[in-house]
């Protein structure tokens, strides 16, 4: 959509969903420190001064941006449900491993900014690590409640785990070094039990 499209009229709260998924959008093939508000502006078809409106400046929109990115990969890598418990945290790394191959800038910026100056991000980032690793230990997704046994202890190697599952992805999409997809998934799921028991 530009500017020159016709407006539609939308309520606040379907006008403000609307940009976020833009910016999720656009996040996907550009750094966050590229996502500018006038980027957006022409790409929504709305004035900057809207934009403003709905986040205050740019900060904020890059924050509202980046929850609105991890509430997606939450969504995106929740285990199908069915199958055995290791085929279930394939599925979920294999859609965590697609997500980052097809956001890889947005991505890499944002884990660049978490691990940077920016508190909030550093924030956003370190609490969805921890919902995702934390789903290991949902009832009904336990990988073996005989070795994965919900400890203080096992979810800070869970954490752990996820840390190393990040750093790994990121180093395979710039260079798989020999791996394939599958057996890149393989053994990162097969490390965590090791781990953590």
């Amino acid at each position: 959509m530009s500017s020159s499209t016709t407006r539609v009229r939308m309520s606040p709260a379907e006008r403000r969903k609307q940009l976020l998924e833009i910016g999720v959008r656009l996040l996907g093939t550009r750094s966050l420190d590229d996502l500018s508000i006038e980027l957006l502006a022409d790409e929504a078809g709305i004035s900057r001064g809207l934009l403003y409106h709905y986040f205050g400046n740019k900060q904020a929109f890059h924050v509202a941006v980046v929850r609105k990115a991890v509430e997606d990969v939450y969504e995106i890598t929740a285990p199908p449900g069915s199958g055995d418990p290791l085929t279930q945290l394939q599925a979920s790394l294999g859609a965590y491993l697609d997500y980052v191959v097809d956001n890889h800038a947005g991505y890499l910026s944002l884990v660049r900014a978490a691990s940077g100056g920016n508190e909030e991000l550093r924030q956003i980032h370190a609490d969805a690590q921890r919902a995702l690793s934390d789903r290991l230990f949902d009832k009904a997704r336990a990988l073996d409640e005989s070795t994965i046994i919900d400890t203080p202890a096992t979810r800070l190697l869970a954490r752990a785990w996820a840390a190393l599952v990040e750093d790994a992805v990121l180093a395979w999409v710039e260079d798989p070094a020999g791996l394939s997809r599958e057996e890149l998934l393989a053994r990162l799921a097969g490390a965590l039990v090791p781990l953590v028991s």
